[in-house]
């Protein structure tokens, strides 16, 4: 077939299945934004770039926003169709920014399928679970509702989707749910594996290993989406009894999710403000964002993890540190009850429970006696449901090759 994957930041979730594709005989061809400089495993098209000028303010904003993404992006499949002759069989896109909205009207003979991440919901999700960031308000409902609107008009217009976990295909009601598949992106069980001689080296030169109490955490952005600001506030319960602990944040000072704070430039200065004279600074390293290798060597170390989220997207850093095989403690929200149960390949404990939290931190850094079976669990896990090249690889190229017209 020939195969036009849309993303802005391509590769993004089409990494592996991209040079996949091509491997099975396909002619791939990816769609992305102009200003995108990541390495493309494929040949690669950009779209011009929205405007800087921001769109209407108020409810319409979102919509405005993805519609003209979609729009501009729907012009780029123009000049391919009608400047180069290029008409693919089938077109698979992330919905999240709007850009599949309208190809199907350029190709309207080719099959369209979408990426189709998480539907914004007024209850039961991010909405209103932290009253203290996130209230219950009809403002942030209504708000929800718009969001939504652009990844709903993808889905209805699909072939198909696919969506990385049931927690997030189940949030698209059930008329639109029993377009979706659930495969997971996967992850590469033989790059992320356990290395008992790994070493993270700290920016003041100081060499981290195994045998060093490390509690870690990761974060695209240090935010309260994630949890931060939970695990700042047992910080200093946890530090004052593990005098050993050392504690490694990776994340960026903006925000991925939800808002910046109010009152601070970042949630990192308004978590420090907040336990100024609490915190033993000495202990607590932020690496904020980091490349790659250096990630997986914190994970490699870490005799704890700690992943906390709202009930929202799953991020890759739980599955990449289960198949590290570290010891999770992680938030009991749904999203990771789909992957951790507690007491099996880890330990659960309420997102508001902050004594729950410092007790499991706690524990896991003394040496839990379940600490070796819980790691070879959580690792076990990734490796039977949701390896890449076993499990996740080879059935999404089998999902896209279903719809071969």
């Amino acid at each position: 077939m020939k195969i036009l994957l849309v993303h802005q930041n391509f590769p993004g979730q089409f990494l592996h299945l991209a040079p996949a594709l091509v491997a099975r005989g396909h002619e791939v061809l990816a769609l992305t934004d102009e200003q995108n400089k990541r390495p493309s495993p494929v040949r690669t098209v950009r779209y011009k770039a929205p405007p800087a000028e921001k769109p209407p303010s108020g409810l319409a904003r979102a919509y405005a926003e993805h519609a003209g993404r979609g729009w501009l992006a729907a012009r780029g499949c123009r000049a391919l169709r009608d400047r180069h002759g290029y008409t693919p069989d089938l077109i698979f896109g992330h919905s999240g920014w709007g850009e599949t909205l309208f190809l199907r009207e350029i190709w309207p003979q080719a099959r369209l399928l979408v990426y189709a991440e998480l539907l914004y919901r007024t209850r039961g999700h991010d909405v209103g679970f932290d009253p203290e960031i996130n209230p219950d308000t009809d403002d942030a409902r209504a708000f929800a509702i718009t969001r939504s609107a652009h990844l709903i008009q993808g889905l209805v217009q699909a072939d198909g989707g696919l969506a990385p976990t049931a927690y997030q295909a189940n949030s698209f009601p059930p008329e639109l749910r029993q377009k979706l598949t659930v495969i997971h992106d996967g992850i590469d069980c033989e790059k992320v594996r356990p290395d008992p001689e790994a070493r993270l080296e700290l920016p003041d030169g100081r060499v981290l290993t195994a045998a060093d109490e490390v509690l870690s955490y990761v974060s695209r952005s240090l935010e309260p989406y994630r949890g931060f600001h939970r695990l700042m506030r047992a910080l200093p319960d946890v530090l004052a009894a593990r005098p050993q602990a050392q504690v490694v944040l990776v994340g960026g000072d903006g925000v991925s999710y939800g808002s910046q704070p109010r009152d601070a430039a970042s949630w990192k200065d308004k978590m420090l403000a907040e336990l100024d004279g609490r915190l033993d600074l000495d202990r607590i390293h932020f690496l904020g964002r980091v490349p790659y290798q250096q990630y997986l060597s914190l994970l490699r170390i870490s005799r704890v993890h700690c992943y906390l989220t709202y009930p929202f997207v799953l991020s890759w850093s739980l599955t990449e540190a289960m198949a590290a095989g570290c010891y999770i403690v992680a938030s009991d929200t749904e999203p990771v009850r789909e992957l951790v149960t507690d007491g099996e390949n880890g330990r659960l404990v309420p997102f508001f429970d902050q004594e729950a939290l410092v007790s499991a931190l706690v524990r896991g850094l003394a040496g839990d006696p379940e600490a070796a079976r819980l790691r070879a669990a959580a690792r076990r896990t990734i490796a039977e449901g949701y390896d890449l090249q076993t499990q996740s690889l080879p059935r999404l190229v089998d999902w896209i090759e279903s719809f071969a017209p």
